[in-house]
């Protein structure tokens, strides 16, 4: 959205350290799922790396399936990582910490996963891929994902947690 479109004090509240960076971070991620689109035909998902990394050391089929792709996968997942860390590292002075405690982060994972397996998809894959091709089930996915976001996080605020 246009920030002449919002009145500025909005617009500051909303993006206090300004739009640019979000709209080029939404395009370089837009232009990687072309990119991985373009030359793998498969739609980018971070979703499936536990499983295509499981197929190195199992036989099972559930992880067998993903054997053809498994080796992007990796490298897209690492490219991941190595953004997030290259990024704190040169533009935000040091390594990424949080105030969160690790139990806390473990069980937000180990939720994370499940939706994930539940939902077909991680939040990224269906908001990114599913919406950007028009697939019906991961637009009504992305607005269920939002609609529970917005409400437990109004209910946790509500209920003063904090990290």
């Amino acid at each position: 959205m246009p920030t002449e479109l919002l009145p500025l004090s909005l617009t500051a509240e909303l993006f206090p350290n300004g739009i640019s960076r979000y709209a080029i971070g939404g395009l370089l991620v837009g232009l990687g799922a072309v990119v991985i689109y373009l030359g793998t035909g498969i739609a980018a998902g971070a979703s499936t790396f536990l499983e295509s990394t499981l197929s190195y050391v199992s036989d099972q089929s559930r992880f067998q399936q993903y054997r053809a792709s498994r080796d992007w996968r990796v490298v897209f997942t690492l490219g991941i990582v190595l953004g997030a860390a290259i990024y704190a590292v040169v533009w935000q002075g040091g390594a990424w910490t949080t105030d969160v405690q690790p139990w806390r982060l473990l069980l937000g994972g180990l939720l994370v996963g499940i939706g994930t397996r539940i939902g077909k998809g991680c939040t990224s894959g269906h908001g990114v891929c599913g919406v950007g091709s028009a697939s019906k089930t991961s637009i009504v996915g992305v607005i269920t994902f939002l609609t529970v976001a917005i409400v437990t996080a109004q209910i946790v605020q509500a209920m003063g947690v904090t990290p």
